[in-house]
């Protein structure tokens, strides 16, 4: 932390800068041993874009970091050393400025492990744990590129669940603007063409007409409602039963709900399977599984197991006839607690479904266009038509 004071020193001589300490109370001894007498100190806050956005630092960025610092570490070079070279590589400020502290802590003989658990932001409980396990084994620099390989394969699964989503969402997008574009400026303008006819227009004509009517009238209504749902989701998915509900349906939504559940599938597997490889105690790796699991079915059950396993019982035990865990993953548990290879059977199986995600994703990007494309064309058709229908009994009078 960086903290800014103002003082004078003894000889009356008034003094202002800034300090970096962990505490408040310790930038306040440093400062006084130096022969200042303090008179205000106060913690300052860095005005970096990087801080001020939010910006967290990217996967690829962090994944480059894992590579690198492993090389080096490999290469015979100090934990230390690695990381003041670190620091002058890395451009991303959060992580600079993470790794500065790191560097400081380390001079005072703290653990790698446990100087990167001070910043959660940058470095995940995962990582920590994994590097913990490293220092304790000896092969620190394998951790970091076994952690590089997770990050990767996290990254480009989550990539390929969003990318399945990214046209559907789009389309469907385009589709409702379009849709109010033409009731709002276009269908109004056939209302007096209509009217000069004299005659009754089709009932789904009048519908149209009365839909456009409305959305002019009140389409601010409409906008108040997404923006209440978009508020009110936010708040109440802070709840542990709403967001439970949300991940169920998620799951069970056609075609794109396997997608999720097979995403979750992966993302439990290789989490569970790198803790249990690299010497993390079974219950703590079922801990750490459940803060990033990210699915709040599979952590509720992950949770169940790790209770039961200090009972004693299977792993496998809470999860077999669990609707959301297929008997495939079960089966691989089991055979793998009771020959004492659960890591290499937990790959097996985040490989596999690895594998199913990929195919399933491109198979779903294939179905969705041909159905949004139909989608599009019924409903901007729809209205089109409604305006065509009475043009047509209008060319008939003449």
């Amino acid at each position: 932390m960086n903290f800014q004071y103002s003082g004078k020193r003894i000889s009356g001589q008034k003094i202002k800068g800034k300090i970096d300490a962990d505490s408040k109370a310790q930038a306040l001894r440093e400062l006084e041993s130096s022969g200042l007498i303090i008179l205000n100190i106060e913690e300052t806050k860095p005005w970096n874009k990087d801080i001020i956005l939010n910006k967290k630092v990217k996967v690829k960025d962090f994944v480059v970091f894992l590579r690198q610092y492993a090389t080096l570490i490999r290469a015979g070079i100090s934990i230390s050393d690695s990381t003041k070279t670190m620091i002058e590589q890395t451009e991303n400020y959060a992580l600079k400025t993470a790794l500065t502290d790191i560097d400081k802590q380390l001079g005072r003989g703290v653990a790698l492990s446990k100087a990167a658990e001070r910043h959660p932001k940058v470095f995940p409980s995962l990582l920590v744990n994994m590097i913990h396990a490293g220092e304790a084994s000896g092969k620190l620099d394998d951790i970091l590129n076994e952690m590089a390989d997770y990050y990767e394969k996290d990254y480009r699964n989550k990539q390929k669940v969003v990318s399945a989503l990214m046209y559907p969402s789009v389309v469907g997008v385009i589709t409702i603007l379009l849709s109010i574009f033409l009731l709002v400026f276009i269908v109004p303008t056939f209302v007096n063409m209509f009217g000069s006819m004299g005659e009754e227009v089709p009932a789904y004509t009048q519908f149209v007409l009365n839909l456009s009517d409305w959305v002019g009238k009140y389409w601010w209504i409409l906008f108040a409602v997404v923006i209440l749902a978009a508020v009110l989701y936010k708040y109440f998915i802070q709840f542990d039963r709403f967001a439970y509900q949300v991940d169920v349906i998620k799951m069970r939504f056609p075609l794109l709900g396997v997608l999720a559940h097979k995403g979750a599938l992966v993302r439990m597997t290789q989490t569970l399977s790198t803790l249990v490889n690299s010497s993390v105690p079974i219950l703590q790796s079922m801990e750490i599984t459940e803060r990033v699991v990210g699915n709040r079915v599979i952590r509720d059950v992950i949770g169940q197991a790790r209770e039961q396993l200090t009972s004693g019982e299977s792993i496998a035990r809470a999860m077999k006839g669990h609707w959301a865990f297929p008997p495939l993953i079960v089966q691989m548990i089991q055979i793998g607690e009771r020959t004492g290879t659960l890591d290499h059977m937990l790959r097996k199986a985040a490989e596999f479904y690895e594998e199913e995600v990929n195919q399933l994703s491109d198979r779903i990007k294939t179905l969705i266009e041909p159905i949004m494309v139909v989608i599009l064309s019924l409903l901007v058709g729809g209205i089109v038509l409604a305006m065509v229908i009475p043009m047509f009994s209008m060319f008939e009078t003449f």
